[in-house]
């Protein structure tokens, strides 16, 4: 199943973002779940959130993922959301 996870940063968090940018980016790419990630962009082009899509065979699974996230264990994030997604183009 695809899930949408989508994380909205803290306000006022880009230092925070940026010293476990790369841990982050291993963590990505250390797996085959994630079929489709980016920053989310303020109106001011500066990284504000993520937004990864994961091919996941629970929601269980997909919770996992987020907890484990580097950018998750730094507390950056306000919100994260998982949410179902049904791939229709692309």
């Amino acid at each position: 199943m695809l899930v949408a996870l989508t994380a909205r940063d803290k306000p006022n968090s880009l230092a925070i973002r940026m010293e476990p940018r790369p841990a982050h980016v291993a963590y990505l790419k250390a797996t085959p779940a994630v079929q489709m990630a980016g920053p989310l962009l303020s109106d001011a082009g500066e990284m504000c959130g993520s937004l990864i899509v994961l091919d996941v065979e629970t929601m269980a699974e997909a919770e996992a993922f987020a907890a484990g996230d580097p950018y998750a264990k730094a507390g950056l994030f306000e919100s994260v959301t998982l949410d179902a997604w049904n791939r229709v183009i692309g």
